[in-house]
């Protein structure tokens, strides 16, 4: 694939995240082609059917949380990359949500990178553990679920940036062993 092309696909792929992931049902390729600075045959150009794009868009999703979950892995400080990581992922909950929801049951290609990811962010966690700075008897599942939570409320309700931040320490403060 040509410079060009990788790039207007990645242009796309973030207009789709951002017009999908907040509008969802009600957002429109000729948005996404608009926010992405490319005209609407690109758009299809690149991904033939809406749901391709939003299945295109979720993989990419779920890739980007696969590589910040290795980096936090893999962090000098196992604990702060942890917190990083979680509140990047309710943060951008939301929005997964919200794209996941337009597409059913979740096609192969997403349940693997995500499956991916979710291993990745359990071991930052088992990390973290490690470290003796978050509680032992938390795993992935019961992580997943919290932000799962938060993330969820926020599609269905948003709320303001600092009442998200404080609910989010709560989380953290309730994983903290000290």
């Amino acid at each position: 694939m040509r410079q060009i092309a990788r790039e207007n696909r990645e242009r796309i792929l973030a207009a789709a995240d951002r017009v999908f992931g907040t509008r969802g049902e009600a957002g429109s390729t000729e948005e996404v082609a608009r926010l992405a600075g490319v005209g609407v045959a690109t758009v299809f150009r690149h991904f033939p059917t809406k749901e391709a794009l939003i299945e295109a868009t979720l993989v990419r999703h779920f890739a980007d949380l696969l590589d910040r979950a290795r980096a936090a892995a893999s962090a000098p400080d196992p604990s702060a990359a942890l917190s990083a990581l979680i509140h990047e992922m309710i943060e951008r909950g939301a929005s997964k949500l919200t794209l996941a929801s337009m597409l059913g049951d979740p096609p192969p290609t997403v349940v693997a990178v995500a499956s991916q990811a979710k291993a990745a962010v359990g071991t930052a966690l088992q990390r973290a553990q490690a470290a003796g700075t978050v509680r032992p008897d938390v795993g992935v599942e019961e992580l997943y679920l919290l932000i799962r939570g938060l993330a969820q409320t926020t599609a269905a309700t948003p709320v303001s940036a600092a009442a998200l931040d404080r609910a989010i320490d709560v989380i953290l403060a309730g994983l903290c062993t000290k």
